[in-house]
């Protein structure tokens, strides 16, 4: 199947989910298109058990033909995380800056071993024991938290600015940081990188803060060519460019592309709004950038939805998922209330923003596509079907209920 065919099958199933969704269900659109999406794969593989309809043969080979991992991570990510960033306000930004910095950089550290740790506990303790190594990989690709499906819940709702500030700074920050810390696992679980540790703060140095000078410089260039023209039409191209082009170049230099395209949507966002478009310009490229985004997480979130279908289910990988569920809750809970806990010495925060943190802390496509990037093998398997569970549980449970949470602590944050 071509990459048109694949293009249309997905963006026809978005559209007709999300009319579903829209006109029946009613569900914050991410959740409920991955809830249509998994209701349709589990109705595949029932009706494909039963002998009644045999589709689920040609849904795999569909699902088998997108490589996820590069859709995700060498495609969709860059303009994900450019439209997040596009509209987060500096300065707002800038008063939670230790707040955002330690939860995207010590909470993901702290979060990744925890995860870990337990995990190794928890799969030993079931037989199927993992290398400890493999399940410091696991904890660094669960760790990110991904905004896109709660902060429309957390608008909806009245979510104090400073929370929405929070969660959004840290989602967009903490997925190049865990990113870059899942590497550095991954090339010592496979010999490819010295588990010394200048060589690994080198490579998070090289990764991580080139990354950011690279969004920095790409950012600013940006800037510049929208200062000196008036056209919304060539303006909205460059910003395309600094996303498509941009990313790319910063795969080649071994930069970190995430952290890159945040740096660059932040101030092209900020400084590029303010001082270098007009009104016209600054309407259109919310509108590009807004349609954009929606699309994409439109298919995103459908092709969660399908993975089932391919994936490698056992008894055994079924029970550790369950079990690790409430680990990774309570991994978050401890990198978040850490941080937090630190910083209250210095400054005050609302009674609920442990609590909100840790639930509105969702695990998204990310997680999927690191974890299918992972070399063919048994562990392979095993974190891979983990990790589905524990997103959808993310996805679907908490996603559903953290606006109980927001409501019950919104008055007083």
């Amino acid at each position: 199947m071509n990459l048109l065919d694949t293009i249309a099958i997905l963006v026809t199933l978005a559209a007709l989910f999300s009319y579903l969704n829209a006109r029946f269900i009613r569900l914050p659109t991410t959740i409920g298109l991955m809830i249509i999406a998994l209701l349709l794969s589990l109705g595949l593989i029932a009706l494909d058990a039963l002998g009644w309809v045999a589709l689920r043969k040609e849904a795999e080979i569909f699902l088998r033909g997108i490589d996820f991992h590069e859709a995700l991570m060498q495609g969709m990510l860059s303009f994900l995380l450019f439209a997040g960033a596009l509209h987060v306000n500096l300065a707002d930004l800038r008063r939670e800056k230790w707040v955002v910095g330690l939860l995207a950089s010590l909470g993901v550290v702290i979060s990744t071993f925890l995860v870990g740790l337990m995990s190794w506990w928890v799969f030993d303790m079931l037989g199927s024991p993992l290398p400890l190594i493999y399940c410091l990989v696991f904890g660094a690709l669960i760790s990110p938290t991904d905004p896109i499906a709660v902060l429309g819940i957390l608008k909806t709702v009245g979510a104090p600015k400073s929370l929405e500030t929070k969660i959004t700074g840290e989602s967009l920050f903490n997925d190049g940081v865990g990113v870059v810390v899942f590497l550095v696992l991954l090339g010592i679980a496979t010999g490819t990188q010295a588990a010394a540790p200048l060589p690994i703060a080198s490579l998070f140095v090289q990764e991580a803060l080139g990354g950011a000078l690279f969004g920095l410089v790409l950012g600013w260039l940006a800037f510049l060519m929208l200062r000196s023209i008036d056209n919304y039409q060539v303006e909205v191209l460059i910003t395309l460019a600094v996303v498509m082009g941009g990313y790319a170049l910063a795969s080649e230099l071994h930069l970190s592309g995430p952290i890159a395209m945040v740096v660059a949507g932040l101030l092209i966002g900020n400084r590029g709004r303010r001082l270098a478009m007009s009104d016209v310009t600054r309407e259109h490229l919310d509108k590009f950038w807004e349609l954009v985004d929606e699309v994409l997480n439109a298919a995103l979130f459908v092709l969660i939805g399908l993975e089932v279908l391919v994936l490698v289910f056992h008894h055994q990988y079924l029970v550790a998922a369950l079990l690790l569920v409430p680990v990774v809750l309570l991994a978050r809970l401890v990198s978040v209330g850490l941080p937090i806990l630190g910083l209250s010495f210095f400054r005050s925060f609302s009674p609920g923003a442990v609590p909100i943190l840790t639930w509105g802390g969702l695990r998204g496509g990310i997680s999927v596509a690191l974890a299918l990037s992972l070399p063919l093998g048994e562990e392979r398997n095993v974190i891979l079907t983990v990790t589905y569970v524990i997103v959808v549980f993310s996805i679907v449970v908490q996603g559903l209920s953290i606006s109980r949470l927001v409501r019950r602590f919104a008055p007083r944050a």
